[in-house]
């Protein structure tokens, strides 16, 4: 079923964001929580490229084998960054041809560690090239990405929200949003956004944390802050990470609960290819 599809039933719908596993041990580890995570019944999951493309392949097939063999509902993340215009095409051909319906197109990130990076010289810059090259292809429903704190190399809020529209408009049937942890942030960019005239589904992500370094590690590579409330907590379990599951738990309770009255359409986990937190915090919801 489609992006577009999913998100026009009524409800609250549910996704979850896994990551391709470096080896075959991983990968087997990742299919038990697919089967623990399927319990939850999420609308679908998606499943991310890498930093430069890096996991290109290693995508592609994992979203087609997630899709075969767990019965889930599969969103393949594509970016423009370390690949020609000829490597994403034949990315999306071979997702159309294996019957995957669902897109997230991204700018993605350069390779780690490099400061100088520019676009590949035949590549697409920007994703709403790739936006418009899925529809051109056709078959897909194509989701892209909003930055409730604003995206880390625009120029400005105003232009970043200005060029999200233009996604929008180029066929994007739903926003997915970064990892936040002020709800404050995600309403001012939803009405933002509303204000400009988008209409499709604004769905927020949100992250348990599960250790307190690696969130403070993930937020500064996307320029997230983390408030007061949650530093505080944070700081009192920074060398026990069961310690900050609970408090990753309990944080991400409340930010959902507060989410879901406000109405939103959907929670986009990331879940970091591990089942315990969603389970409880899905647990501590009713869902």
């Amino acid at each position: 079923m489609k992006l577009a599809d999913l998100y026009a039933r009524p409800g609250l719908t549910l996704s979850v964001e896994f990551f391709p596993p470096k080896t075959d041990k991983g990968e087997e580890n990742l299919f038990r929580e697919i089967e623990i995570i399927k319990r939850l019944k999420p609308a679908f999951c998606s499943v991310t490229y890498g930093a430069g493309g890096s996991t290109r392949e290693k995508t592609v097939d994992l979203v087609d084998r997630i899709h075969r063999e767990c019965g889930l509902e599969v969103m393949c993340h594509l970016t423009v960054v370390g690949q020609s215009k000829d490597d994403a095409r034949a990315v999306l051909k071979k997702l159309k041809k294996k019957g995957i319906q669902n897109l997230l197109a991204l700018g993605g990130d350069p390779p780690q560690g490099m400061t100088d990076w520019k676009p590949h010289a035949d590549g697409f810059h920007y994703a709403v090239e790739l936006v418009r090259e899925a529809k051109t292809l056709g078959g897909f429903s194509i989701a892209v990405a909003g930055f409730p704190e604003v995206h880390p190399r625009a120029e400005s809020r105003s232009s970043d929200l200005k060029f999200l529209k233009e996604k929008v408009d180029a066929g994007a049937v739903a926003v997915i949003t970064q990892l936040f942890f002020d709800n404050a942030d995600f309403y001012r960019f939803a009405e933002d956004l509303r204000n400009l005239g988008v209409t499709v589904p604004i769905v927020p992500g949100i992250l348990p944390v599960l250790s307190a370094p690696q969130v403070r590690r993930f937020t500064t590579l996307c320029c997230s802050k983390i408030p007061p409330r949650l530093e505080s907590a944070l700081a009192k379990v920074e060398n026990n990470d069961d310690a900050a599951v609970e408090v990753g738990i309990e944080y991400a309770t409340e930010q959902c609960e507060d989410l879901i009255k406000s109405g939103v359409p959907g929670i986009h986990f990331y879940s970091l290819n591990k089942s315990h937190s969603l389970q409880a915090i899905c647990k501590n919801l009713g869902l």
